[in-house]
């Protein structure tokens, strides 16, 4: 197997080549602009990796990569138009560039477009691709509807907000490598075990990302430290802190959440003050450190190799130990 950095590089120079020379150009145009805002690529990357980690060229599965990223990015641009939001990467949104019609038909072409890079597949294959990405594009737009939900719900449990983020975020991280497996055509328990891997590390990846929101390092997070405490959102910090809250700890978070003052750094430091008072930090760290642990657990249920095991798991702790 490569090095992480060399899945990186094919990916890089494989969006850099990929043509969209299509027409009409005001369709295929806001496809280009987002596919080369780059980000992390990790998605794709995860399916050359998982390709190889059950003995085929990762190159066999650049098109189911490929699928993968560019379903990615038009849940984005749906995503962002749904935010109302200005930027994407440190760059205008699809919808503020062009205007909302735009960002919306758009972003359909390309989950039409994601699906035809299956084409390429022998057709036993491009079913077992298809049918695994019509189930995690449904997930998906079922997790972005309870996010949507939580908005202007009071009684959110924990175990609706980690089901929202197993569909909105952690299910196309399982699907990723699920791909790859199926390029390979490996066994269908290789397979359903890379991507329980994939879906718990997803879930932990999701909560870090919450918890570093809060707690991250403004100078390498890559966004606002507080988005989500402006903005009110329901996550696990938060429902920590209401669980384990006394009465007047509690009252004071429900009100903090209740505001939006013109300037917020009193609000997110006494909200951050509150989720580590409670001990919800505490918790929120222990869920990400549980779910990277039942990640690793389902190596043991892959029949590969030791090395590639100790890959899968070094790229996990990789993973878990990021301050972006």
């Amino acid at each position: 197997m490569r090095a992480i950095s060399d899945y990186q590089d094919i990916i890089i120079s494989h969006f850099e080549t990929l043509t969209l020379e299509k027409e009409p150009n005001n369709l295929y145009e806001p496809i280009r602009y987002i596919l080369a805002l780059g980000g992390k690529r990790l998605r794709p990357i995860l399916t050359l990796m998982a390709a190889e980690v059950f003995d085929a060229d990762c190159q066999k599965a650049i098109q189911a990569a490929t699928a993968v990223e560019v379903f990615h990015n038009f849940s984005l641009i749906h995503d962002d138009i749904m935010d109302d939001a200005p930027l994407r990467r440190g760059n205008e949104t699809v919808h503020e560039k062009w205007d909302l019609n735009t960002g919306i038909l758009s972003g359909d072409a390309m989950l039409i477009l994601a699906y035809q890079f299956f084409e390429a597949y022998e057709p036993y294959v491009f079913r077992e691709l298809a049918k695994l990405f019509s189930k995690t594009a449904l997930e998906v737009c079922e997790g972005q509807q309870y996010d949507v939900d939580f908005e202007t719900r009071d009684d959110v449990t924990i175990p609706e907000y980690l089901k929202m983020i197993e569909y909105k975020t952690a299910v196309l991280v399982g699907a990723a490598m699920k791909m790859g497996a199926i390029v390979a055509e490996t066994s269908t328990e290789n397979a359903n075990a890379i991507y329980d891997f994939g879906l718990n590390l997803g879930i932990a990846f999701q909560l870090q990302d919450d918890y570093l929101d809060a707690f991250g390092n403004p100078e390498t997070f890559g966004k606002q430290v507080g988005g989500d405490i402006i903005e009110n959102k329901k996550t696990y910090l938060y429902l920590k802190a209401l669980e384990y809250s006394e009465a007047e700890e509690k009252e004071q978070l429900l009100h903090l959440f209740s505001i939006q003052p013109s300037d917020n750094t009193d609000k997110i430091n006494s909200v951050k003050q509150i989720f580590n008072q409670t001990g919800a930090s505490d918790a929120t760290q222990s869920a990400i450190q549980d779910y990277t642990l039942k990640a690793f657990e389902t190596l043991d249920k892959m029949n590969i190799s030791e090395d590639k095991k100790a890959v899968l798991r070094a790229f996990g702790d990789k993973l878990m130990s990021r301050n972006v």
